[in-house]
């Protein structure tokens, strides 16, 4: 079965310029230097397996990137023709070697919950008939689940809750 042919990488001499600027600048972050390289080498016809061999990346992430890049190649000539500076044209190609955005698991408590739960905390135990002097974490997350503020939590949730203010 032959493997899929790469997407080819085109890149202008301004962005190949830019490209190099970004790999060699040291405060740049590794990912973002590592991605510019994968693109300049894309851009010289290398292959998936030998970008991903010399960078010491997986494939199926120097495909995605070059995919990527290929992708966008309209937006960046556009942006070239519209003699956008190169302060401009290097935020573009950042963003583009840039993660996008994770939705991430929902919040499991909303900002109403945190704020009861700190309201009761902030209350003497004694009535909510506790018989201690101070909240311990297992027992105001006792507490909040008896009231019926949330069905469940951890003592370690109340207690980043109460450490964050």
């Amino acid at each position: 079965m032959p493997t899929p042919k790469a997407k080819v990488c085109t890149v202008s001499d301004r962005q190949h310029q830019l490209l190099e600027q970004i790999s060699r600048k040291a405060t740049n972050p590794h990912r973002l230097v590592e991605r510019a390289k994968l693109v300049l080498l894309a851009a010289d016809g290398i292959n998936n397996t030998e970008i991903s061999n010399r960078l010491e990346m997986n494939r199926n992430q120097v495909r995605m990137w070059r995919s990527r890049w290929a992708d966008a190649s309209a937006t960046l000539a556009s942006a070239e023709t519209s003699a956008t500076n190169d302060k401009k044209l290097i935020q573009l190609i950042v963003d583009i070697l840039s993660d996008q955005p994770r939705s991430g698991k929902p919040a499991t408590f909303t900002v109403d919950n945190i704020v009861q739960i700190v309201a009761v905390a902030c209350e003497h135990p004694s009535q909510s008939q506790r018989p201690i002097n101070e909240w311990t974490h297992q027992e105001l997350a006792s507490e909040v689940v008896k009231r019926g503020i949330v069905k469940e939590i951890s003592r370690y949730s109340v207690g980043r809750f109460l450490k964050g203010g």
